[in-house]
């Protein structure tokens, strides 16, 4: 099913939708929202790299660069769905996310563009969570008040599944493990305008 270039496209599209989206004239600007470890590591050809935290702090100036439809993507859709948001708050209309995110375009057995293999994010924050539960549990065998950094880490937990959000993750994101120099502002505004709209 290829899309026609109106506003009334569905704002969560599958990823044979996209796929065939992306062969017309009319094609999206594809933004992958994950940090610059997961885009390395593999993503659609084509997309850029705007990690979220980027994008929230210069949604305003990412604006002005994108005057066609925008296609979000990120692992499973949650922080794609973050990122339309922050962009909708700006006054941009044209806004998709792709349902399911790079793991659905996976199953769905389009091609990525694979990198070196770097862990996402969402494992790193299992790790890292799993990590000080654990750590507080055997802490509290010698110190009881320990228990309570596992609390902590489990009521996080359960406010990041409510709100949809993890400042674990985000914390994560910003390790240099995470970061690459093609993925500041500047980069990201240059890459744009070197590729403007077809």
């Amino acid at each position: 099913m290829t899309l026609a270039p109106t506003r009334t496209k569905p704002t969560r599209i599958t990823p044979e939708e996209l796929r065939d989206w992306m062969a017309t004239k009319e094609a999206p600007r594809v933004l992958d929202v994950r940090s610059p470890a997961e885009f390395s590591s593999s993503h659609v050809a084509g997309s850029y790299n705007v990690p979220l935290d980027l994008l929230r702090e210069h949604r305003h100036e990412l604006r002005d660069h994108l005057d066609q439809d925008v296609v979000l993507i990120c692992r499973s859709g949650a922080r794609a769905g973050q990122a339309e948001t922050l962009l909708a708050e700006v006054g941009l209309p044209n806004l998709h996310v792709l349902d399911g995110g790079v793991l659905a375009w996976e199953q769905a057995g389009a091609p990525l563009i694979r990198g070196r293999a770097r862990w996402d994010l969402e494992r790193q924050v299992r790790l890292v969570a799993g990590s000080l539960v654990l750590g507080g549990v055997l802490a509290s065998i010698v110190w009881p008040p320990a228990r309570w950094l596992s609390g902590a880490v489990g009521g996080g937990l359960a406010f990041a599944a409510v709100t949809n959000s993890c400042a674990m993750g985000m914390l994560l994101s910003r390790l240099p493990y995470n970061q690459d120099s093609t993925t500041d502002l500047d980069s990201v505004l240059t890459a744009l305008a070197d590729h403007p709209a077809a």
